[in-house]
Formats: C-alpha cells, structure tokens, sequence
C-alpha cells in the first residue's frame, strides 16, 4: 500500500479510478515557511531565485518528509507527497484563496496558455529512500465572459486550486486542451508515479485493489 500525504480530491479521485486505493495522510507543512527557507539558502548561496518546477519539488518533498516521519513500513510501503503551481509569464501562480486574487488569474490566462508543475516525492518508509520528479503540462485557457468567471469564483472551487482551475471539475469547460500528461494538470502523474515507484521497488501493478 502507499500512503496520499495530500487532503486533494481529486489526486485521490485519480489514484482510486486507477484502481489505486491509498491510506490517506495529510500533510501539516507550513508551506509558506519551506519557501522562504528555499528562498533565504538560495540567496545565501548565491543562486538564482527557485523557479516554479523548483518549488513544486521542494514542497512535495517537504509533505512527503512530514507525513513519512509519522507512517509505520506495515501501514504503507511509500508515501507520496506532491504540490502544484501554474508557470505563466515566467511567475509562479498558486492557490488565490480570495475571490479578487482567483478573478485577477483569470483575467490574466483567459484565452492564453500557461505551464502547470505538479512536483512529486515519494519516501520509502522503510529507509527513508527517496525518488523525486516534476509533470510539468501546457495548459490551454478559453475565454470565459466575465459573468462566466465571476459566477465561478462565487462556486469557491477555484479558491483552493492552483491556478485558480481545476480541469476535472466546474473548471473543465474553461479549458480548451492541454500538451502533456492531463493527470499532471490535476495534480498527480500516474505515469510519473509509475515510475518512481518502480525506482523504489514497487510494482505498480501490484497496488491494483482487487476484491
């Protein structure tokens, strides 16, 4: 088994169509505090400022730490921890968490396109073995009239997405289409995840639920 160290629907909604079932743990980072440390050692080292596929990566390691830290090797072999953020213009677009922020996103992708990161780290419970990677995917944005955005701010569902969308919700018929991995866009890589699992020893075939 492996264990979701994230409280997203629709990461959990896209493991369990997978015929993945995962123990759910949810992360207490303080996401704000790992950046600004991301940020200060990068200064003190004399490096460039993390890009958006950097920090993606340095949470989904953080959560995926946190939650490892606190699940036993006989309640789940990996924890997988992941975090996402929408590229456009070079900055990096998280969660609005205000109406003014999420209508301000809009106004700014509406009929452009924009790269969404979904940073992944999984951690071996047994030996704190790690295997890293980020999705990154084109994501293609209609235009939405303004009462067409408003009305779906007042939904709350872009609230807490980064971006200000989802792409497997009210969000959807917003999006003209996407160039890469559309599991990414919702914020776990089933490909990716494959992967690094498999880095780690784990089939994936074998996390299939069967009855």
């Amino acid at each position: 088994m492996i264990c979701l160290a994230s409280k997203s629907p629709g990461r959990l909604a896209t493991l369990r169509a997978a015929g993945v079932d995962p123990l759910v743990r949810v992360s207490t980072v303080d996401e704000a505090a790992v950046l600004a440390a991301l940020a200060s050692s990068r200064v003190q080292e004399g490096r460039p400022a993390p890009g958006p596929a950097e920090q993606v990566q340095e949470l989904a390691l953080a959560k995926a730490g946190e939650v490892a830290a606190r699940t036993l090797p006989t309640e789940a072999e990996v924890v997988v921890g992941c975090d996402s953020m929408l590229e456009i213009d070079g900055r990096a677009v998280g969660k609005p968490r205000t109406p003014e922020r999420a209508r301000e996103c809009w106004l700014a992708m509406r009929g452009r396109s924009g790269v969404l990161h979904s940073g992944h780290a999984l951690v071996r419970t047994e030996d704190g073995e790690r295997a890293l990677g980020v999705s990154s995917t084109v994501v293609r944005f209609g235009c939405p009239t303004l009462e067409e955005i408003d009305a779906y701010i007042a939904t709350g569902e872009p609230l807490w997405c980064a971006g200000a969308f989802t792409i497997d919700g009210l969000g959807g018929a917003f999006i003209e289409g996407v160039d890469g991995d559309p599991h990414g866009v919702v914020g776990l890589s089933l490909p990716l995840l494959r992967r690094l699992l498999a880095g780690l020893g784990v089939r994936w075939t074998a996390l299939w639920a069967r009855d």
